[in-house]
Order: C-alpha cells, then structure tokens, then sequence
C-alpha cells in the first residue's frame, strides 16, 4: 500500500495521465528532430578536441565553489571577455543555465516600483523570475507592440514612477516566429525602460555572423541580452550581455550567481571554441539556412502547413493524446520527434515542435515528412 503522504503525488500524475499531459524521459534515438543543436556543433570534433586541449592544459572539470569564492576560473573570465567582444556587449556573465540566468535577471534587477510587461509567450525560466521579482508584472498579447506600448502608458496614468522592463524572446521557442525588436526598443526608449531579449534560438543561427537578433541592440546601455550555450553553441551555460554596471550588480545581488557553484571551466572553453567556430565557419551557418528554406518548403508542400521561416516548425494537433500518439509512431518509424503539451503551449495547442538541425539531411527531412503525413490522415481517419 502506498503511504499516505505519497498519496497525493500519485494522484496528481494520475490526473495528468488522464488529460494526457503527463511527461515521461524518452531516450533519443533515430534522425534528430527534436534537439535544439542546430548546428551540430554538440558532436563535433572541433569542440572535442577543444576539450582534450583543454584538460591537457590543466584546465578543471568542476569550478569547485561559486564564483565570489574560489570558484572564480580564469577560464570563465577568458569565455566572458570573448563573449562580450563577440556580441557587442560591454560587459558579459556566464551563468550555468539560460533558465538560471532569467531567474537571476529578473528576480534582481527589476526594483521595487518598477513594472514588467513580458509577452505571453515568453520562456518559462522568465516567468520563473519575474514571480520572485520585487517589480509589478504584466503579461500582453504576444508580438502586440501597442499592447506593450498601452500596458506602460496605462501604468505611468496611474502614478506608475519607476522604469520599466519588456521581457521578450527574439526568436520564440514553440512558433518559431520573430520578435518585433526594434519598435520594442523603441517603447523602451521613449519610457526610460529597459529591453531585455532571450535571444536562445537565435543565437548562432540568425544575425551578422551568428550574433543574433539583437546585434545592433545589444551595446545599448538599457538592453539586457541572453545567449543560451546549450542551443546552437552546443555546449552549456549561458552569457548574459548588458551594462558593465548591471552586470556588477547582479554579481554583488543576484542570489543564483552568488550561491551557485560556478559553472564547469571546461565547459567554459568550449564554449569560447564555439565562438570561435561561429567566426570561422561561415559556410555551417550558409548550409543551414539552405536546409531551412528546404524544410519549410516540404513542410507546406506534403502537409499544406505554413512554415514559420525559421529551424523551429510547429505542427499543430491540438488533441493532447492524439499528439501523443503520432510523435509515438514517428519515433518508431526512426524519427525523434517529441509531442508539446500544455502546460508549456496553451490548452488546445499541443502540437509536434520540429527542429531542423545540420544533424540531418534534405533526404532524412523529405522521408520524414512523407510518412508524417501520412501518420497524421490515418489518425484523423
């Protein structure tokens, strides 16, 4: 019999069972559709021979205390000064995780009186700091300018008298749509506010030289720009690039930088070999963007859906279970896609999230798509 003070949990992963909204770890396998490795730099032999050079020259595997300790690696101040030179930014901070630094962000740098409008979209860690943020929250329409514009004006109407913060992702991580950036930074001036761009599925993939969206942003003194290494950098981490004094604040304020154990130095110095990369690989970034033209093509083509433009396609279900099901025998069928269900998309929305990366191959995507729509008429027979 199940103890009682379990009881409650087991109920709970019942009742997502029922909804068919409970997650379960499923080991890759078969042609990559689901990672977010979009250049294939996570299995290269330049970024693993980076490592080997690294451990050769005595570089640590773990930091072995939080960075105002002695976990401070010179590597980790080498990987923060090519991060900032690389991005535009004046100053840069690596955190462990991309989910860690937008705690950290918004859970301090927001003050007491402040106000952030964040779209409805936006990533989850976001959300995560902004409900331990002193500042008010807002969410807005997703990519609704004037809805920012409206939410602020209407703040400051009411006697709002601190600064406020727009939280957006450049590239957005279910849809694979664009932020409209620069009538953002717009708002954001006209109202002494900052602008803060998770930049996570842009960086390395869109911009001048990988450097994404936000390139001609980022050395703005009210622009805050995240950079996910784990993504198309393939590594770990993430760089945080602002101001020289928001950054200085966070190290001395920012509980998850102060208290954390710093990130790995090894996985410091490959991620500054993946900078390196972006720099002197120019044709990486030419191939992918022909393999994206060609996977939004063939996905209008066999299952008459609009391609989003960018390597993030959605494919909308809509039924949790049936959702479920059709990623189930796509998988079986050799091809790693994996099903997003609320609570990550809106109730009703769940759908196939299709990533295009230089893992695969215009032959592996068009087999792929044949067969997914075929999966998909016989399930809605």
């Amino acid at each position: 019999m199940m103890p009682a003070g379990l009881l409650r949990y087991e109920t709970t992963l019942a009742g997502l069972d029922r909804k068919g909204r409970r997650r379960v770890l499923i080991a890759q396998d078969g042609a990559d559709f689901s990672s977010n490795d979009y250049l294939g730099f996570a299995g290269s032999p330049q970024l693993a021979a980076a490592v080997t050079a690294a451990l050769q020259r005595g570089v640590p595997v773990g930091a072995g205390g939080s960075r105002l300790l002695r976990g401070n690696h010179p590597e980790h101040e080498a990987l923060e000064k090519a991060a900032a030179a690389f991005f535009g930014a004046e100053r840069a901070l690596y955190f462990g995780s991309g989910y860690a630094a937008n705690a950290a962000l918004f859970s301090t740098l927001p003050q007491r009186g402040d106000l952030i409008v964040h779209d409805a979209l936006v990533h989850a860690s976001a959300h995560e700091g902004i409900q331990a943020a002193r500042a008010t929250a807002v969410a807005v329409a997703h990519n609704d300018v004037e809805a920012f514009e409206q939410a602020i004006s209407g703040w400051r109407r009411n006697g709002g008298i601190g600064h406020p913060w727009i939280a957006v992702e450049s590239l957005y991580s279910m849809d694979g749509d664009r932020a409209p950036l620069a009538e953002l930074a717009a708002v954001a001036e006209r109202h002494d506010g900052f602008l803060v761009i998770d930049e996570a599925h842009a960086t390395g993939v869109f911009g001048p030289g990988g450097r994404g969206f936000a390139a001609g942003l980022e050395n703005r003194k009210n622009v805050i720009v995240l950079h996910t290494c784990g993504k198309a950098l393939g590594v770990s981490g993430a760089l945080l690039g602002a101001s020289a004094v928001l950054c200085d604040y966070l190290v001395n304020r920012a509980r998850g930088f102060i208290y954390s154990t710093a990130p790995s130095p090894l996985m410091a110095a490959a991620v500054r070999e993946a900078l390196r990369m972006l720099a002197d690989e120019p044709q990486r970034r030419a191939d992918f963007d022909e393999l994206k033209a060609f996977a939004n093509a063939d996905l209008t083509a066999k299952l008459g859906v609009k391609g989003s433009g960018s390597q993030i396609l959605p494919v909308l279900i809509g039924d949790n279970g049936r959702a479920v099901r059709i990623a189930a025998r796509m998988r079986g069928e050799g091809f790693d896609i994996r099903a997003i269900r609320p609570p990550t998309v809106p109730e009703g929305t769940a759908r196939l999230r299709i990533a295009i990366t230089l893992n695969v191959d215009r032959a592996t995507i068009a087999r792929m798509f044949t067969r997914l729509a075929a999966i998909m008429a016989e399930e809605a027979s």
